[in-house]
């Protein structure tokens, strides 16, 4: 029962990373990111690093707004060390820098300060 249980957890993150795009969709643009009008996620061909969000003026991209994280896990909060992968990852994101803002989505919380932006589930 272990190995499905892994299983359903990573099944589970996956499944929901879609979802969790559309709900941005919904709720930008706003104040806050006038710009955020097309939500998606960035990776390359071997899967590392990984965006789980990016959002962007337009697509294809010519300014983007943020990038970010989403943790979808029954116990844990979003924590230093994802940021820290989140920090590392970002910068490879085509059009992304030291600046662009990082946002995260986690089912558990945040236990770190430094994102421009937490959301909840």
């Amino acid at each position: 029962m272990e190995t499905v249980d892994r299983g359903w957890t990573s099944w589970r993150g996956r499944a929901v990373e879609p979802v969790v795009r559309e709900a941005l969709r919904r709720l930008l643009p706003d104040e806050r990111w006038p710009d955020a009008r097309e939500i998606g996620g960035w990776w390359p061909r071997t899967n590392n690093p990984e965006a789980d969000l990016v959002a962007a003026d337009r697509s294809p991209a010519r300014k983007l707004s943020f990038a970010g994280s989403i943790k979808w896990l029954e116990r844990g909060a979003f924590g230093a060390r994802d940021l820290a992968v989140l920090a590392r990852d970002a910068q490879v994101v085509p059009g992304a820098d030291a600046g662009t803002p990082l946002v995260a989505v986690s089912r558990s919380g945040f236990a770190v300060e430094g994102l421009a932006a937490a959301y909840g589930a």
